[in-house]
């Protein structure tokens, strides 16, 4: 089992009215190649944590596979410049992937980079459709609540973004954590897949803006609504209202503001 290292301890220089020597966990960054039967298809920067579920949901969110049983084996390797995460897949999907290859370095949870066109950024998305799915407003409130408290990542560095699955009467199933918040939604996808968890019926929290890319990602993963720290962007909004899915944005202890389909929360 490979070695992991999520954070590290860095010295600083404290002001509080004056100068003093301190130390701060800092979040560990690193280069994660996605490999697809040995070629490289991404190289991302993210927490060298949790990789196969990142690997897992990265190939499913950017249509590679159609769940885990497309996969055949996973591997996490060191190397002496990063990690590669090595997902080999059946030869018929493997090699619909060498068509659609798009080898790039970008930046933490980049979720576009490298696409070949502009038409790729507005690409068409699945419609999800959970007509008869309801939440209680209130309940919203406590989920992003008790989320605060399951990030221990974020909660010893204060600069990992979490993704996490919320069921109404079942609480939080899964949550995960990473620097970039394309990433934490790869991984709680990748954990949902590998682990047979449906996204029938479930609210994705997120601790992050809702940009496009969330929404093409919860898309392709079946979630009807998605309620977030921050609010979303205007191209997050028009695919949320043509995929069938509810935005909540500003959620706080207090409260939150609801940006499409907001026939799915009652008070």
């Amino acid at each position: 089992m490979m070695d992991v290292q999520t954070a590290r301890a860095a010295r600083t220089v404290r002001w509080r009215n004056c100068f003093s020597p301190d130390e701060r966990t800092v979040l560990e960054e690193q280069p994660v190649a996605l490999t697809i039967n040995g070629s490289t298809y991404a190289v991302m920067l993210a927490t060298p944590v949790d990789l196969e579920d990142f690997a897992v949901g990265l190939a499913f969110s950017e249509g590679l596979i159609d769940s885990s049983a497309d996969i055949l084996s996973f591997e996490a390797i060191a190397l002496e410049m990063g990690l590669e995460a090595r997902l080999w897949l059946e030869d018929t999907k493997a090699n619909a992937v060498s068509q659609s290859r798009r080898a790039m370095a970008g930046p933490s949870g980049c979720g576009l980079c490298g696409v070949e066109s502009l038409e790729l950024t507005t690409r068409r998305l699945p419609y999800v459709n959970c007509k008869n799915f309801q939440v209680k407003a209130d309940d919203l409130v406590d989920a992003m609540d008790t989320l605060e408290m399951h990030q221990p990542i974020n909660l010893a560095t204060r600069s990992a973004h979490a993704a996490a699955l919320w069921k109404p009467g079942s609480g939080l199933i899964t949550v995960r954590e990473d620097v970039g918040r394309h990433n934490a939604l790869d991984k709680l996808i990748g954990s949902c897949l590998r682990g047979g968890v449906s996204s029938e019926d479930s609210v994705l929290l997120i601790t992050s803006r809702i940009s496009l890319e969330l929404v093409q990602k919860a898309a392709a993963f079946g979630a009807p609504l998605i309620c977030a720290v921050s609010a979303p962007t205007t191209l997050a909004l028009k695919a949320a209202n043509t995929a069938g899915i509810t935005l909540i944005g500003i959620a706080r202890h207090d409260g939150f503001e609801i940006f499409t389909h907001a026939e799915r929360v009652v008070g």
